[in-house]
């Protein structure tokens, strides 16, 4: 059986991980089916309304607060909430606090490169206008 893309299995203290990320997004794992996002949303920023046609994807608070907006309704987000986003579904994810909202997320199938790294929001929109945060093809 084979698993992700190293034929090993991945294993991450997910939470200690993600706290320590400075990165606004960070690819952790990419699998054959889904991909493992680290993502930290700085004071007053956001995520970025988007629509991902085919992809699912599940979003996990490890801290901050902020808040969801997913298919016209919003909801309020902290440390432990889980929110999923059905593929097709506008949404966008907004720290509302004064420090950075952390979470981790796991698209259904991959939505970035392998080994995608953004540094910050701005860095991610030119790097998927460009066509070069690509996922892998399958």
């Amino acid at each position: 059986m084979e698993l992700g893309n190293t034929g090993l299995m991945e294993h991450f203290t997910i939470a200690t991980v993600a706290e320590q990320n400075p990165d606004f997004r960070r690819v952790l794992w990419t699998g054959k089916h889904s991909q493992l996002v680290i993502m930290t949303i700085p004071a007053g920023g956001e995520i970025g309304e988007e629509v991902h046609d085919d992809v699912d994807q599940i979003l996990t608070f490890v801290s901050g607060v902020g808040e969801a907006r997913v298919g016209g309704r919003t909801r309020k987000v902290a440390q432990g909430d889980l929110v999923a986003v059905p593929a097709g579904t506008k949404h966008n994810f907004v720290n509302t606090g004064p420090n950075p909202l952390v979470l981790y997320t796991v698209y259904g199938p991959p939505e970035h490169a392998t080994d995608a790294v953004h540094r910050t929001k701005e860095e991610a929109d030119e790097l998927e206008e460009a066509g070069k945060d690509e996922p892998p093809s399958s």
